[in-house]
């Protein structure tokens, strides 16, 4: 199965360099041009361009970025928006090391007086008794919590992860774009296109758990299509052209069942599972299209059926790599909850009422160490229906909230949501001039240029996909797709706009991809490249523009009230 049946010869007749440079033209690249030997084919285009400069330039847009994210990320000094939730969750597991209530969170018409307090500078006497039923998974306030445990429980601490996840975001987004392309020019730009994309600037410097829910989704796929490259480079150092297979070869088998870049996807997608559920979707599609390129691997070297093959050969490993490892690494990213099963267990797991469900974990007996084991995950598995039936429960379904969001329109940036609001004239609000009414805001809404330009890309993108079988083209079509459609599913429940910070990702890889289209092929014309790179640049550019034109509604900036109303293009912005 894993060996090769025979390799193509040249006649005894023919010259010694002959065999080397001839192939069979079967067709033509994803630029049109003929298809050169096997070597070449899957040699990945990275592999072609100066390491250093790879690097360098994209940790200077990087700086660039953490500049961007960093200044003034203290403002505004309070709990802002649901940061009451998750803020608060990640201090609660770093200092009790488990999800717990805190003093009078919300109960009257006062408010929380937890974010009283915390907004004045303390942390005694926040927590109350018992452990808190909360409705996402851990990973993501794990991670809040580093800034916390840095910097303490202050506005600055509870956002620092954050940022520098965001910012993290865009030296990866700088690394797969260069993958994809070959180009570190255009891996550059995709970066500073992320990093002026609106709303992942705002969620980049909020204490919520959709930025690492995002961040964690990229560097999985980052691996995937790593792991495409280490594939290929494998295969080209071992056939210089297409060997023979019979009926029943395989191709190489043994080389590809151990992936160390698909056992990074695992934990990356593990740990986006456990950060937000809505990562599995992402796991789903993104495992269709690895076996896709499994399959055109094994083909391009002449493996004949291989996407049947490919089924055996390729995904059934990559279910123990991926699906397997991502699953272990979500258990264990609940060790909050299982180090403090039993408390779960004893303040949720009995019914209340005749409405209530009692858990099965209650009926546990466990004597050995293995069956405490065993009791404390059926806790976890409890609490996760739990979890599920407050998501999908009657009560979610009544609620309305006035900034909710149909996801129908977030392409094109139907209904913004407003994190944080102050509005008045100088006594309300400093330095707004005598006379005037002044805002103070925090809108998450993304680049109005880049994002309705991502909508023609990602069209475009399809186009190039299936016509010219432009496999690059796979990667944003999918992520925005396994990103956005679920959220279809759940639209009778109040859903908001910002949970689209896991799309721009994969829109600005799009219109990168089509920006490198427009730029032209190196062979191009002098004419035809100049026009390429001028519109390219026009646009990266009028992206640059409307970031600098919105970034005051982004950043808490003042603007009187024209100001504003001239920000607010569309009247759902409102």
């Amino acid at each position: 199965m894993s060996g090769v049946a025979s390799t193509t010869t040249a006649a005894p007749s023919e010259p010694a360099d002959k065999r080397s440079t001839s192939v069979v033209l079967l067709g033509s690249t994803i630029d049109g041009e003929p298809l050169p030997r096997v070597r070449r084919r899957l040699t990945p285009p990275s592999h072609r361009s100066g390491a250093w400069w790879g690097w360098l330039a994209p940790l200077a847009v990087t700086l660039c970025a953490g500049i961007l994210h960093f200044w003034g990320l203290s403002n505004p000094h309070d709990i802002t928006f649901d940061e009451t939730y998750y803020a608060k969750d990640a201090y609660s597991l770093l200092v009790k090391h488990y999800a717990s209530n805190f003093e009078n969170d919300g109960n009257d018409e006062n408010g929380s007086e937890a974010d009283a307090k915390i907004n004045s500078g303390t942390t005694e006497g926040i927590f109350e008794e018992g452990p808190s039923l909360v409705v996402h998974p851990e990973v993501g306030k794990w991670m809040i919590a580093v800034g916390e445990w840095m910097f303490g429980m202050t506005s600055f601490g509870w956002r620092f992860s954050s940022a520098a996840v965001g910012t993290l975001m865009v030296l990866v987004m700088c690394r797969l774009v260069r993958r994809l392309t070959g180009s570190t020019l255009l891996g550059c730009v995709a970066g500073a296109l992320l990093a002026l994309d609106g709303l992942h600037f705002v969620m980049s410097r909020i204490a919520l758990l959709d930025i690492f829910l995002a961040f964690w989704l990229l560097c999985a796929v980052h691996c995937l299509v790593a792991d495409r490259d280490w594939a290929r480079a494998k295969l080209a150092r071992k056939y210089e052209i297409s060997p023979t297979f019979d009926t029943w070869d395989f191709g190489p088998v043994r080389g590809f069942l151990l992936r160390p870049w698909r056992i990074a996807a695992g934990v990356c997608f593990g740990l986006a599972a456990g950060t937000k559920w809505s990562a599995v979707f992402v796991v789903a599609g993104f495992g269709l299209l690895i076996w896709m390129w499994d399959s055109g691997m094994r083909r391009s070297i002449g493996v004949p059926r291989a996407p049947l093959k490919s089924l055996l050969a390729d995904a059934l490993p990559s279910f123990f790599t991926i699906i397997v490892v991502g699953f272990v690494v979500y258990v264990g990213s609940w060790i909050g909850l299982l180090t403090h099963a039993q408390r779960f267990e004893d303040a949720f797991g009995h019914a209340y009422d005749a409405k209530d469900w009692t858990w099965s974990s209650v009926d546990d007996k466990p004597s050995s160490t293995l069956g405490h084991v065993r009791h404390d995950l059926n806790i976890l598995w409890n609490f996760h229906k739990e979890v599920y039936m407050f998501h999908t429960g009657e009560f979610i379904k009544d609620a309305t909230h006035p900034f909710q969001s149909d996801p129908g329109g977030w392409l094109v940036l139907n209904r913004p949501l407003g994190i944080a609001s102050v509005s008045g004239d100088e006594s309300v609000i400093a330095n707004c001039p005598e006379g005037k009414e002044c805002v103070k805001q925090i809108l998450a809404l993304g680049t109005p240029v880049l994002w309705w330009g991502g909508v023609f890309a990602l069209i475009a993108g399809a186009g190039y996909w299936v016509s010219r079988r432009d496999w690059r083209f796979g990667v944003p079509l999918v992520g925005v797709l396994t990103t956005w459609l679920p959220w279809f599913w759940n639209d009778t429940r109040p859903i908001f706009f910002y949970y689209g910070v896991a799309i721009i990702p994969f829109t600005v890889i799009a219109v990168t991809l089509v920006l490198g289209k427009l730029l032209g092929k190196k062979s191009a014309s002098y004419e035809r490249r100049l026009i390429g790179s001028l519109a390219a640049g026009v646009f990266v550019l009028a992206v640059a523009l409307n970031f600098v034109y919105f970034y005051p509604i982004w950043s808490n900036g003042l603007l009187t009230n024209e100001e504003w109303n001239d920000r607010m293009w569309l009247t759902k912005w409102i």
